[in-house]
Order: C-alpha cells, then sequence, then structure tokens
C-alpha cells in the first residue's frame, strides 16, 4: 500500500514553496507509475525546492528517492521537506552539478530531471546526458520533464513568451528543441522511447539506455 501523500502546512521551516510543484506533480507521477522500475535508486537531478521529492517517494515507496541540487538554498529546502514529510524512502540530497564529473554516485535505476534543461545553457543538456548514461543500465530510463520547442516551433504563445523572458535573463538559457535533446541523448547512447503532452503545454520525455551492440568474436 502506498504511503499517504504528506503536504505540510505551513511550509516547513527552511522550506521553500513552489506552487507549481502541486498544480503538475499528479500528472507526472502518472508518467513516472508507468516507466520507473519498481525497486532501485531513482536519481532526481536538480530537485528544487523538494516538494516533488516529497511527494514522489510517498506515492512510490519501492524505490529509494535519491534528491539532489547545486543550490544550497535548495538543497537545505529539500532537506526540509525530507524531514516534514517523514518517508523513510526519502534519501539526504546530494550535492550535484550535471557538469562536474564524476557524479557523486556510481549507479541508479532511474534518472528524473524535471524543468532544468531551459533555466541551464546548453552544456548541462549534454552533461545530464552524458552523466546518466554513465549511471544507468541497458533499457534503464531517463525521464525530463518541462516545456519543448517541436520541430523548431513553440507549442504555444506562452511557452513562445516564457522562452523570450528566460533569454533576457540569461542568453545562454532557453526552451530547448526535443530534436537537439533527442541528438544529445543518442550520442550519448540513450534512446528516445516516449514523449508525453502534458498540462500547461509541457511535455514527458523517456528515454533508455541503450544496450550496447555486441562485437564480434
Amino acid at each position: 500500500m502506498k504511503q499517504a501523500f504528506f503536504d505540510p502546512q505551513p511550509t516547513p521551516t527552511g522550506g521553500l514553496d513552489a506552487p507549481a510543484t502541486t498544480r503538475n506533480r499528479e500528472a507526472i507521477l502518472a508518467v513516472l507509475e508507468r516507466v520507473l522500475p519498481p525497486a532501485g535508486l531513482v536519481l532526481e537531478i536538480s530537485s528544487g525546492t523538494g516538494q516533488h521529492a516529497a511527494y514522489f517517494a510517498s506515492a512510490l515507496p519501492g524505490v529509494q528517492w535519491q534528491p539532489s541540487d547545486v543550490t544550497p538554498a535548495h538543497l537545505q529546502s529539500v532537506q526540509a521537506w525530507r524531514r516534514a514529510s517523514g518517508c523513510t524512502n526519502l534519501l539526504a540530497p546530494l550535492c550535484l552539478d550535471v557538469q562536474l564529473a564524476p557524479w557523486p554516485l556510481a549507479k541508479a535505476a532511474a534518472v528524473v530531471n524535471i524543468n532544468m534543461i531551459h533555466i541551464a545553457p546548453w552544456a548541462a543538456c549534454e552533461a545530464l546526458m552524458a552523466g546518466a548514461a554513465r549511471l544507468l543500465s541497458a533499457g534503464a530510463p531517463l525521464f525530463l520533464y518541462g516545456p519543448f520547442k517541436r520541430d523548431g516551433e513553440h507549442t504555444a504563445p506562452s511557452n513562445a513568451a516564457f522562452d523570450a523572458r528566460l533569454r533576457a535573463e540569461d542568453a545562454s538559457w532557453g526552451v530547448r528543441d526535443l530534436d537537439d535533446v533527442e541528438r544529445a541523448a543518442k550520442q550519448a547512447g540513450l534512446q528516445l522511447e516516449e514523449v508525453v503532452p502534458m498540462p500547461a503545454n509541457n511535455f514527458s520525455v523517456v528515454f533508455r539506455r541503450e544496450i550496447a551492440a555486441r562485437r564480434d568474436s
């Protein structure tokens, strides 16, 4: 039986609150329940406030949920939500910068990344793909969530406006074209499996670690 979802009110001391997490978490969970393995360690890259980590760990008690982030305020917030949730399968957050190899763990049953690659330089997306491929066994999933362009075009005017705001804040940021993301994944040894339309003009994108080609003896 799943653990009861825990939403402490008010926000726990040291925790940050991102209202979007409560709006999108059920839709994301519906995909994660299908694509994640029933057990093993799930590494979440760029956990942000930690609200998703607490919610998904509670909903998926069979896995060990490993949150991570590079920002001290986020790491503190993740830990605050972890304490408040009481989830025994939610691990202490790791300080992890995708662009600094090696990462502070050697393997994972799955990697999850929500709303990061559009608020980071393109090199972070490439590093995410390479790092996930190093950790994952053949057939294991990498799950991405966020806004994406399709065939070079934004999927909604709101996404175009969001992209413009991101690029005005930092020219290296921006909504990524899914074709470019797929190419980066393919180069790292990850195969696109599924693209799932989500609420608010977002997508869930599922990659799998490719099975290495057998060499002739």
